[in-house]
């Protein structure tokens, strides 16, 4: 059974860091691309990052780039997320995901290239 562990959440002033684990369990990730995703109340689902199965390729949102940074470890099974600078516009649920083998190399950045999910790991920031 495939399983995603997201942890490392919790609450933060404006300004501080986070750093978000996710630990995959039941299949070997390390050939597929993974992704963050957040949702904050009344509002969709968006991605945060993604990273190619090698760790070489990456994407961020633009509300995002330049102060998250997300990697890998696939010995571990393992994906990171680091949150510096954070906001509280950055307050969310936030998901990692695998994507669908089906898409190959390409960095998908919507939530229907991703198969499985994990439960979710609150951020809170405040001002």
């Amino acid at each position: 059974q495939v399983q995603l562990v997201e942890s490392g959440g919790g609450l933060v002033q404006a300004g501080g860091s986070l750093t978000l684990s996710c630990a995959a369990s039941g299949r070997t990730f390390s050939d597929y691309a993974m992704g963050w995703f957040r949702q904050a109340p009344g509002k969709e689902r968006e991605i945060v990052a993604a990273i190619s199965w090698s760790g070489g390729g990456t994407y961020y949102a633009d509300s995002v780039r330049g102060r998250f940074t997300i990697s890998r470890d696939n010995a571990k099974n393992t994906v990171y997320l680091q949150m510096n600078s954070l906001k509280p516009d950055d307050t969310a649920v936030y998901y990692c995901a695998v994507q669908n083998p089906a898409y190959g190399t390409i960095i998908v950045i919507n939530t229907h290239g991703y198969e499985y999910w994990g439960q979710g790991t609150q951020v809170t920031v405040s001002s």
